[in-house]
């Protein structure tokens, strides 16, 4: 039975992703602040290690897949904590687990970014720069000095720079024999979703967020994607980032692939 880790397991996508790897068979370790077997708060340093070291305790060492789900949406209250989970929570795992997927069987890590990742480009992004040098304070500093704005850059900022962290770890995961891919999901009916959507700030934006397919996307629909690049099929399948967001960045930037 091959063993995966994954974070952010208790709702939404995660949980349907969840669902979606047990009934093919396969252990799950889940990470989250609830409902998972390795109780961690992803927006700590100390939580994060936390995580990993029970992670590992559990795995004994060796894994066979990660996927990692966790993450926060704009309205998320203090901002500071999108920057954290966001892009902490998953770059900090991604690397403290891939000795443990070089002794795994046909080993794969799949990472949940956004639709949203690529309309801040990343020369633009003015948290790349303090992401990728880890300076998380920093970060957090640049989107509470954003005021209104600061919700919008946080989600933004924080997943195009995980997705660039990820496609510039492709040679050496590839090299290790570890294929690592992002999935970019468009409006997704989930919890986090429906938070945004109450907010007086995001909500408005949000329910205009359509795309041409005309409705939400199920949290089955994305667990599919991530089950299939965990799977053989996808056996080359490698530094790739799936957009599965029913034709919302197609009709935003049809131009730009």
């Amino acid at each position: 039975m091959s063993t995966i880790v994954m974070s952010g397991c208790a709702t939404g996508i995660g949980a349907a992703t969840r669902k979606l790897l047990e009934a093919e068979g396969r252990r799950v370790i889940g990470i989250d602040i609830r409902d998972a077997e390795v109780i961690a708060d992803l927006s700590t340093p100390e939580g994060r290690q936390q995580a990993i070291r029970h992670a590992l305790e559990l795995t004994g060492g060796a894994l066979d897949g990660l996927v990692l789900c966790a993450g926060l949406g704009p309205q998320t209250q203090p901002v500071g904590k999108v920057v954290s989970v966001n892009y902490f929570g998953a770059v900090e795992l991604l690397d403290a687990f891939l000795p443990a997927l070089q002794k795994g069987s046909k080993p794969a890590a799949v990472v949940i970014s956004s639709v949203a990742s690529a309309h801040l480009p990343w020369d633009k992004n003015p948290l790349a720069a303090a992401l990728e040098a880890g300076e998380e304070a920093k970060a957090q500093a640049i989107v509470v000095g954003a005021g209104e704005a600061g919700g919008n850059l946080a989600y933004a900022g924080t997943k195009n720079a995980l997705t660039v962290a990820v496609r510039k770890r492709t040679d050496v995961w590839g090299k290790a024999g570890v294929r690592l891919n992002t999935v970019a999901p468009g409006a997704t009916d989930t919890p986090l979703l429906q938070a945004g959507l109450q907010d007086p700030r995001y909500g408005e934006s949000i329910a205009k967020f359509i795309p041409p397919m005309g409705r939400r996307a199920e949290p089955a629909e994305m667990a599919s994607v991530v089950g299939f690049l965990m799977s053989d099929a996808a056996s080359y399948v490698h530094g790739a980032q799936l957009c599965v967001d029913g034709g919302i960045d197609a009709l935003m930037r049809p131009t730009q692939f």
